[in-house]
């Protein structure tokens, strides 16, 4: 089977809205040391490698919303397309206490190889889809994980990020804080901008309706739990953008 560094699914639908998933998938492409990072499955099933549920989410939202959906298929430790082309966390070599053999001497040349081959590719499709039309609203899945190493638990089950554009993230906000049965982290787990994200990059430098949604992926581990997710989300997205008007 031919390798391909990205997915679109529902290329043909037509509303406002586009759903990616930039870490949907622990792929390692087949000329990544073999197709292999050196780390064991266990490692490579956690949320270093990729965000799980993330991919089964977006599709449900891309379903719900007529929306399409990009998805990147290579590990965020392959080369992380959520970060900038010169951000030195681009290509990690050692992530929650985890080193990653074969990025342990990735030097600059093959950097530029797995941004070519995989980075470049993927966000390419994004930005062709997010051109397609001028009022497209962008809407970044991700998922964490419940406790890093070392750390306490984290409490929220949902959190919406965003950066210098407010206009759709804090009313998103506030109309999650009215479900009862859901804490709701602003700006959390992580901090909503980063200079040259995906969101930076195809939403907020071109002006474009955003936000980014993180779900707990303990969660979401069913294929059920990730469509019910969706289902809760979709209607919301869609309330909110009809009641600011963007």
């Amino acid at each position: 089977m031919t390798y391909h560094p990205f997915h679109i699914i529902g290329v043909a639908r037509r509303s406002r809205w586009l759903i990616t998933a930039d870490h949907a998938t622990n792929t390692v492409p087949p000329d990544v040391n073999g197709g292999d990072l050196g780390l064991p499955p266990e490692d490579m099933d956690r949320h270093i490698a990729w965000d799980p549920g993330a991919a089964g989410i977006a599709i449900g939202l891309g379903e719900l919303l007529d929306a399409p959906v990009v998805m990147s298929n290579f590990s965020r430790l392959v080369i992380d397309p959520n970060r900038g082309e010169d951000d030195p966390t681009l290509v990690m070599k050692l992530y929650d206490g985890t080193i990653v053999p074969a990025n342990r001497h990735v030097d600059a040349a093959e950097t530029a190889r797995r941004l070519n081959a995989y980075y470049r590719p993927y966000h390419d499709a994004v930005a062709r889809l997010a051109a397609r039309q001028d009022d497209t609203v962008y809407v970044a899945v991700h998922t964490f994980t419940r406790q890093l190493r070392g750390r306490d638990p984290r409490p929220w089950h949902i959190g919406v990020l965003y950066g210098r554009d407010t206009r759709f993230a804090l009313p998103l906000i506030r109309r999650l804080r009215d479900e009862p049965d859901l804490c709701v982290g602003e700006n959390e787990p992580y901090g909503g901008h980063l200079e040259g994200d995906s969101v930076d990059r195809h939403a907020i430098k071109p002006g474009r309706v955003n936000v980014l949604i993180e779900v707990r992926n303990d969660l979401i581990r069913t294929d059920r739990q990730q469509r019910d997710w969706a289902e809760r989300l979709a209607p919301i997205l869609e309330e909110v953008l009809v009641s600011t008007a963007l």
